[in-house]
């Protein structure tokens, strides 16, 4: 066991949604930590049913072909993914465990030909912290803490990492665009995007370790490089990022149908 200062949310959990501050003036917890590799590290889906999609009216739902009728279902992704979602495509469904809920399903996966894409855009965080807790990436190694949505200054980042010898902080972009082999982000102009870019070089400069990390959320992919024409402004925050000592990663996925695992690093060109 290993203990661990750091400033957080007393009413959240280890492992779970942390939110931590760390300028002085706040209260110090020490929180006993324990090494936490080994074990399944795949996210796994609920009760899926299969569907072909018909249209999207909006952001937020689709209309698909289900059980021979027409249903509303909730997109988990506010993305374009217009590449993916054409009418017709088989696509994934997750049936809702809330009764009272106005769509009875999620859509988080399509196929695009014969190849299963992952468009639940809640997925890649808890895919890459699974990973970083089995210690399946190699970058990172064996770490004695993981911790969600972390507040570092005025900036929120989606994990912090703590070993004896290192710390730091990781933004994860979740990947579904792919052209001729290659996947690309973003799908769609982002201005968040830009702005997590360069508060992670602020946590570089502030003395901890910063990485991008784009899940592609498929498999089968050469490489990584962002969408310069859909967002240069983007493109080139990551540039200079890079230049300034932020790590950008790449891994693809395994995917099926009820499951998305981290894969293989995949090269990056900026």
């Amino acid at each position: 066991m290993h203990d661990l200062f750091i400033f957080y949310d007393i009413h959240s959990r280890l492992y779970g949604k942390i939110k931590t501050v760390c300028p002085t003036g706040y209260p110090m917890v020490r929180v006993q930590t324990k090494n936490i590799s080994g074990g399944d590290y795949s996210v796994r889906y609920g009760l899926i049913k299969k569907a072909n999609f018909i249209s999207r009216p909006n952001r937020f739902t689709a209309h698909v072909l289900l059980d021979g009728r027409e249903e509303m279902v909730h997109v988990r992704n506010t993305g374009r993914c217009r590449e993916i979602l054409k009418e017709g495509t088989p696509v994934i469904l997750e049936a809702s465990k809330n009764p009272l809920r106005k769509t009875g399903y999620s859509l988080i996966s399509a196929y695009k030909g014969d190849r299963l894409i992952n468009i639940d855009s809640q997925v890649p965080n808890a895919v890459v912290q699974e990973a970083l807790k089995a210690s399946q990436i190699n970058e990172f190694g064996s770490l004695q803490a993981v911790l969600r949505e972390v507040t570092y200054g005025n900036s929120r980042f989606d994990l912090y990492f703590e070993d004896k010898e290192k710390k730091g902080f990781i933004e994860v972009k979740g990947v579904t665009l792919e052209v001729d082999g290659t996947a690309m982000f973003p799908d769609a102009p982002t201005e968040r995007g830009a702005k997590h870019v360069m508060e992670m070089v602020k946590a570089v400069e502030g003395g901890f370790l910063g990485y991008i990390l784009f899940l592609i959320q498929m498999d089968g992919v050469h490489c990584f490089t962002p969408n310069r024409k859909m967002d240069g402004r983007f493109a080139s925050a990551l540039c200079y990022a890079e230049e300034r000592g932020v790590k950008i990663l790449a891994y693809d996925s395994h995917v099926t149908e009820n499951e998305i695992t981290i894969g293989s690093p995949v090269k990056v060109i900026l």
